[in-house]
């Protein structure tokens, strides 16, 4: 038997058990394992790691741990380092999350009746982040980019993602299909004429429609709610 002595940073404590959150504690193991193998038998996802130390020496994510090693695990940073634009791929049980994150005008592929493998398939073939709340499927060895959502608040949700992943520069409001996620086309007032209601027609006149499934939009409350939810993000 070999053991190890794990300290965390208090980003990560609160997905330990009760019993581990209170300080460093020993921990044992058998044979060859890995850092990613032992912190996910503590039921953390690698998706969730920031940087590793052994013995004060930064280390990999395969590092196999020795006996007696001194291991200090970091969370994630609180934004990440500035890259390409964030493209999701959203768990069936987060619908709302996926239509706020629509609204700002980020891609987010998302069904209600997704079977984890279809979602790990899309993470990693379309180069998708793949958010849920399910920490075993962010386990699964070919994920390389997850979130792991923590809050049960749809609102908290989307400020979890909205910090880590640097947002703010990526909104683009009245850009997405809060339907189908297609980008939107503007179009001019009489091509949908016909579609619209007497008094949108009165009050209105610019209008986006989607080429997927035809839906019409213009800066009425949608418009409102997703300028009010922007302010809201931005001031907390």
């Amino acid at each position: 038997m070999k053991s190890a002595r794990f300290s965390f940073d208090d980003k990560l404590k609160p997905l330990l058990s009760h019993s581990q959150r209170c300080g460093d504690f020993e921990y044992l193991f058998n044979g060859p394992q890995s850092i990613k193998h032992l912190i996910e038998s503590l039921s953390i996802p690698h998706t969730e790691l920031g940087r590793l130390f052994a013995n004060n020496r930064s280390i990999g994510i395969d590092y196999l741990v020795c006996d007696g090693d001194q291991i200090m695990v970091q969370g994630t940073a609180e934004e990440m380092e500035a890259g390409e634009e964030p493209h999701f791929v959203i768990d069936g049980h987060l619908g709302r999350l996926a239509s706020r994150l629509r609204m700002l005008g980020l891609d987010c592929y998302y069904q209600n009746d997704f079977e984890d493998m279809e979602l790990v398939r899309v993470s990693v073939n379309e180069h998708r982040t793949l958010l849920t709340r399910d920490r075993r499927l962010l386990m699964h060895k070919a994920i390389q980019q997850g979130c792991l959502i923590r809050s049960l608040e749809t609102g908290q949700q989307l400020q979890e993602v909205y910090r880590r992943y640097g947002l703010k520069r990526w909104v683009k409001p009245f850009h997405r299909c809060l339907r189908c996620n297609q980008t939107l086309e503007a179009v001019p007032k009489e091509e949908v004429l016909s579609r619209l209601e007497p008094l949108t027609s009165k009050f209105y006149n610019e209008f986006h429609v989607c080429p997927a499934c035809k839906q019409i939009y213009w800066k009425g409350s949608h418009y409102d709610k997703m300028q009010k939810l922007i302010s809201v993000l931005d001031d907390d």
